[in-house]
């Protein structure tokens, strides 16, 4: 009967065996690792995505492997406009393009690569054809319950006292016949399509885990939703269906999906497929009086990768101290190898944390300044400008009228041993330089409570015209002592 359940809830969807066979094995060398990132385009891109995608991009590029960007947008109520958009060039710009999916090609995104589509949405008869598989060999069936009577279901279970969820005894479209099916689907009734979990389930699922070790959790016994009625999968499928197809060997995600594992472990056992090597990454974390938390999208801005940006961070400097938190080895590789790509460092799975990985913005910042103290004058300026440009038209106006002017102004001390450490982001720069600007200057005076008459007659600004003809003097005496 499963056979003929699967054609007659999917008559057109290939087999299996047929998908796969468009997605030959890759061929790469022999310890060449294929990760891949794969966020949800349903909010602002999270500093902690980009810690795993760092993570995924070092991994595959240090081993002649592959770093993939997929979009897992099934869940489609709850996308945000411009999501994706950010999603694709927020990894350009911390350098971390993929090798294959979305990426900024010749000014705008397009997909690249062979094992496509890389967008969830456009892969629905991939899934089609794995939730028929699953039907056909009894390890899944439909449902055809609905949202008011699986709420009352869960009422019933609630006053047994018993565990909620739809799972043996209390999956009432289990036992369904063909002829119920075939009544239901007559009356265009819509359905879900659920896996048949043991009840009870004896089995651990065991996996070792290239960050934790060998782990065996319990067994599954919920019959999750694998396709939901719009045809598109739940995350459970979904990941199953593409890490294999797209030949994903190291599997890095958050710890939280740690609760699902054992229904992952049983698709791929059911599918009779290879499973990759699974790194279970602990959250980034920060302190709150004693306690430790998730850093929080809604309470920590610093949560949102778009406040780097606006602080004006450089890029290398959250590099950096992300990779400082992900594995212990790193802060001494740098002392000894001030100068090399982070790409050469031997990123270990095995040195990263297992509990929380502590968010510290003073280390941050302190190694932001040590990033910005090796810039070269013109480097600096060209940052500086970057930033202003975007976030500060004042400080870009004052610094684009005299270039030369500007240069000099910034690289004061700069050839200093040890050099300047003033500046831990570039929104620093007003601060630090802007007084070097006539109409800066005259603003943080009246900011402090100064009043001229006329800035153009003041003679404090004939002081500053005529003291900044000669750097060397601002230099000497330092700018505290100047002023």
């Amino acid at each position: 009967m499963s056979q003929d359940l699967a054609d007659l809830l999917f008559p057109s969807s290939p087999r299996v065996e047929a998908i796969l066979a468009q997605y030959p094995a890759r061929g790469l060398a022999q310890g060449a690792l294929v990760t891949r990132f794969a966020p949800s385009p349903t909010g602002f891109v999270h500093i902690g995505s980009i810690y795993i995608a760092m993570i995924d991009w070092l991994l595959a590029h240090q081993t002649g492997g592959v770093f993939i960007l997929r979009i897992e947008d099934t869940d489609q109520k709850r996308q945000i406009e411009r999501a994706l958009e950010d999603i694709v060039q927020y990894l350009a710009a911390f350098g971390l393009d993929p090798d294959e999916g979305l990426a900024i090609v010749d000014g705008a995104i397009a997909e690249r690569g062979a094992y496509g589509p890389y967008v969830q949405s456009e892969r629905r008869t991939i899934y089609g054809a794995f939730a028929k598989q699953l039907v056909a060999s009894g390890w899944a069936y439909p449902s055809f319950q609905t949202e008011e009577e699986l709420l009352a279901l869960r009422r019933r279970q609630e006053l047994a006292n018993t565990g909620t969820g739809y799972y043996g005894p209390w999956a009432e479209d289990r036992g369904l016949t063909f002829a119920e099916v075939q009544e239901k689907l007559a009356g265009g009734q819509p359905f879900v399509i659920r896996v048949r979990a043991p009840y009870p389930n004896p089995e651990k699922a065991v996996i070792d885990d290239a960050i934790r070790g060998r782990l065996e959790i319990p067994g599954n016994e919920i019959d999750h939703v694998l396709l939901k009625s719009d045809g598109l999968p739940t995350y459970h499928l979904a990941v199953v269906a593409d890490d294999v197809l797209m030949g994903v060997n190291r599997a890095i995600r958050g710890e939280e999906w740690l609760g699902t594992l054992p229904l992952h472990v049983q698709l791929y056992q059911a599918l009779g497929l290879p499973m990759p090597i699974f790194a279970h990454i602990a959250p980034i974390a920060k302190t709150e009086g004693n306690a430790k938390r998730k850093l929080s999208k809604r309470k920590d801005p610093e949560a949102n990768v778009a406040y780097y940006f606006a602080q004006g961070y450089p890029i290398q400097a959250v590099l950096e101290y992300l990779l400082n938190i992900a594995d212990s080895g790193f802060e001494d590789w740098r002392s000894k190898n001030p100068e090399s790509p982070l790409v050469e460092y031997p990123l270990s799975l095995r040195r990263m944390p297992v509990s929380m990985a502590m968010f510290d913005l003073q280390k941050l910042n302190s190694i932001s300044r040590e990033v910005i103290a090796g810039y070269s004058p013109d480097a600096l300026l060209q940052q500086v400008l970057t930033w202003a440009d975007e976030y500060s038209p004042d400080l870009s106006r004052w610094l684009h009228a005299d270039l030369d002017y500007a240069r000099a102004a910034v690289n004061i001390g700069r050839g200093d041993t040890p050099p300047r450490k003033d500046l831990t982001v570039w929104s620093d720069a007003e601060r630090e330089h802007g007084y070097f600007f006539d109409e800066c200057f005259a603003r943080s005076l009246a900011d402090e409570g100064y009043k001229f008459p006329s800035l153009a007659d003041a003679d404090m600004l004939l002081i500053l015209d005529y003291c900044l003809q000669d750097m060397a003097a601002v230099e000497q005496k330092g700018k505290d002592a100047w002023l």
